[in-house]
């Protein structure tokens, strides 16, 4: 057994035919192309929201992992770039089917949907992993993934500004959710909040990568502005800090790790981005929305009561986990398991907690807070290493990106349940497989050859 890079391939006899080849290449691509077109798709549907939208993204996540099998099978290779994230992924997984199967579940049709969500995302994360990863064979369709993340940031945000100003309540002009902040495709603005979150630093990171003389960063730097006013009129407080702080995270990064020739250009464009958006929002402010600083900045006794259920709520799920500490009441079912446990008078239906870490522990226990937080510390070794050497390349600048991306959220889910809507929670593990997967030549990785004779030094002959 030898040791050269991070994935595992199991290698059977060459077929020696060239046709294949040229079929694997094209399964391979019709793979990538559609977990790319999915994930582009799913925030127009409601953020997915909708049983037709999270099992339409099943469907198609299934459908790009059978070409991406056919792919290996015209090569006659079967090759797995692997990462340490999925022992945790795979854990979690499964103390959610033992929960589905032991019954240890307040409500199995909720916990059966939740196994299927959480299969449908390990999907993504393994298709991201095989078809976006850092080797250079996918460093142009990671350079695509970024320009396609800054146009589909400004798509959202165009469509969310015009509803805006003109049917600021609905969705599509024609859906108005009966609860809800509805803005741009999504029944919450928080939660396109936490899509912007995650497309916005990938689309800089990619702007970042491109050579100065690139005529695309004069285009698409500009247009950055629009996302961010789109965030700053949804008035997501969250989605604004978040910003702020992923913001200042690759300001830094880009500072102090980046090739000398890439600083300058990313602090001028990066002032230059921030103080557009700002001016323009300032100036739709006065004009057209009145008292929208004031509704976002001073806080008012709507707030403070919010504040104040949901910290109630917060307690309510520790009082969950206290009673349930060893398996939790099952995945998806701190919604019925509220009432019985609340700590407070409320007549509201409290479906989640707004903090995605407490309905974890509250859903799964302390063996799923354990796994939670072996997930979040394999992250942060994984995502933020090789730093400089990601930086000397476009594919790497996409992964830092992917990776502030991620921290973006993960902060978010302190305060919210971003990670419970569909598309964002797919859009996460593809940012999350594509920040801690390596570029070729970091860290180790086994082959297991199956063959007559070696092909290559270093092979191991079963």
């Amino acid at each position: 057994m030898s040791t050269l890079s991070t994935s595992s391939v199991l290698h059977t006899r060459p077929s020696g035919h060239a046709g294949r080849g040229g079929a694997a290449a094209r399964f391979q691509m019709s793979a990538r192309f559609l977990l790319v077109a999915t994930l582009c798709a799913a925030p127009w549907a409601y953020g997915a929201v909708l049983p037709w939208g999270w099992g339409a993204l099943m469907v198609l996540a299934f459908l790009a992992l059978i070409l991406w099998a056919l792919a290996c099978a015209q090569r006659g290779v079967l090759k797995i770039v692997w990462s340490p994230l999925y022992w945790p992924f795979l854990a979690f997984l499964l103390l959610a089917v033992v929960q589905l199967g032991t019954g240890l579940t307040y409500d199995r049709v909720a916990t059966r949907e939740s196994v299927l969500k959480i299969f449908t995302d390990l999907m993504f994360f393994f298709l991201a992993g095989q078809l976006l990863n850092g080797h250079p064979e996918n460093g142009r369709a990671l350079g695509r993934l970024g320009l396609i993340a800054s146009l589909l940031a400004f798509a959202l945000s165009a469509l969310a500004l015009a509803q805006f100003f003109t049917s600021p309540h609905s969705i599509y002009w024609r859906i108005t959710p009966p609860v809800g902040w509805p803005f741009g495709p999504y029944v919450n603005h928080n939660h396109y909040g936490g899509m912007m979150e995650m497309l916005i630093p990938i689309s800089a990171a990619y702007l970042l990568s491109r050579r100065t003389e690139s005529a695309m960063r004069w285009v698409l730097w500009p247009l950055m502005a629009v996302p961010l006013v789109s965030v700053l009129l949804s008035a997501s407080r969250g989605a604004m800090g978040v910003l702020l702080v992923e913001g200042l995270l690759l300001a830094f990064l880009a500072v102090r790790k980046s090739p000398k020739a890439v600083r300058s250009g990313a602090l001028v464009w990066g002032v230059v981005v921030a103080g557009l958006a700002l001016g323009i929002f300032l100036w739709v402010n006065s004009g057209h929305v009145p008292g929208r600083i004031t509704s976002v900045l001073e806080p008012d006794k709507y707030l403070r009561d919010e504040v104040t259920d949901r910290v109630s709520v917060a307690k309510t799920a520790l009082h969950i986990t206290w009673a349930h500490p060893g398996i939790g009441v099952g995945v998806g079912c701190f919604e019925y398991a509220f009432p019985q446990y609340a700590i407070f008078p409320t007549d509201m239906h409290w479906t989640h907690v707004h903090n995605d870490y407490l309905e974890v522990m509250a859903e799964t226990g302390v063996p799923g807070a354990l796994i939670l937080l072996a997930a979040l510390l394999l992250f942060f070794r994984l995502g933020f290493r090789h730093l400089e050497e990601r930086l000397r390349h476009e594919s790497g600048w996409i992964q830092v990106g992917a990776s502030v991306a991620c921290v973006g959220l993960l902060c978010h889910s302190c305060l919210d349940f971003n990670l419970r809507i569909a598309a964002n929670a797919a859009w996460f593990v593809v940012c999350l497989a594509i920040a801690v997967h390596p570029r070729s030549g970091q860290g180790n990785v086994r082959k297991t050859v199956r063959a007559a004779s070696p092909e290559r030094p270093g092979e191991f002959i079963v």
